[in-house]
């Protein structure tokens, strides 16, 4: 090498490494993220992690929560939709909460229009992304497995999504090769949706903010300032389950819980600016029996106008 070449290919180099170091940080941007009802007493997290290492070394993974209730579909569905928003382009979401692992149900890779991928059992965990899915592919479960596993049919959330999961998030395998396309069809649960007639607000208990016991309803606040509804202002409550009121109250609305007395109900906007209900330093769902999903429905309407 000449004594001019030796600088052009210090350059190359030089440049090869930056580009090699722009792309790792690129890859690293990504992350693969698990949601299951395992929970972590036993060893069912501990394996899918080791799984997916096992894929690449250099994945980053994180919990989403493992403490979903026993087969409760809905709560993984709603632990989805409140996550989701948050995290970036090209993140790799596994939910397995599969009460149906090893019959006929679909395996799915569903991709959002925001340029996420979500892996999980196509029954029902979508629901509440449905309107941001772009398409969704159905997992070739021949080919889409762990090596080895083949006679193993009850821990799908190891074999097939932690895997396949993992494969995702770290390139070596692209979602057109996933499985067949099946547009964007999924399994759906039923929802209540928020509605408004006048000045009363219609909806469901979507989710239990736990530990806490808040409610947190699906009445977006949009929903809530179009019904002139204004913080200082007290509204009458109705929470009904199978046609039966199970608390009925007037309740003020304000910013926060320290704004009524300790102990006592208040009406707020939530993280996800939708409408809550809780009890200042309280468990709003113990105390009143109150549990989340499509059978408990919540009625609002405006009882005395705040002061101006």
């Amino acid at each position: 090498m000449t004594a001019m070449q030796r600088p052009l290919a210090f350059a190359a180099l030089i440049a090869a490494l930056i580009a090699a170091l722009v792309a790792a940080d690129l890859r690293a941007q990504g992350a693969l993220v698990l949601q299951s009802d395992f929970g972590t007493r036993d060893g069912a997290v501990a394996s899918m992690k080791g799984v997916a290492l096992g894929v690449d070394p250099a994945l980053r993974i994180i919990d989403l929560t493992h403490q979903i209730e026993p087969f409760d579909i809905w709560e993984a569905a709603y632990r989805l939709r409140q996550v989701t928003p948050f995290w970036a382009l090209g993140t790799v979401f596994v939910s397995i909460v599969d009460p149906g692992v090893g019959t006929e149900r679909r395996g799915i890779v569903a991709r959002t229009a925001t340029g996420q991928l979500i892996v999980t059992p196509d029954n029902g965990t979508l629901t509440l992304l449905a309107g941001e899915i772009s398409e969704v592919r159905e997992i070739d479960m021949a080919r889409q497995r762990l090596p080895g596993s083949e006679r193993s049919h009850t821990f799908h959330g190891r074999d097939v999504f932690a895997y396949l999961g993992a494969r995702l998030a770290a390139g070596q395998v692209a979602f057109d090769d996933v499985g067949p396309s099946r547009g964007t069809s999924i399994v759906r649960l039923p929802v209540v949706a928020a509605t408004r007639d006048k000045g009363t607000l219609r909806g469901m208990i979507a989710m239990i903010d736990r530990p806490y016991g808040n409610l947190w309803t699906n009445i977006p606040a949009s929903l809530v300032d179009s019904a002139g509804i204004a913080v200082g202002d007290t509204l009458q409550v109705t929470i009904t389950s199978a046609g039966r009121a199970v608390f009925q109250g007037r309740v003020p609305f304000a910013t926060s819980f320290g704004f009524v007395s300790t102990g006592q109900p208040v009406l707020y906007l939530n993280s996800l600016l939708e409408l809550a209900i809780a009890l200042n330093q309280g468990n709003f769902a113990e105390h009143h029996h109150v549990q989340a999903g499509p059978a408990w429905t919540i009625r609002v309407a405006r009882a005395t106008r705040a002061a101006p």
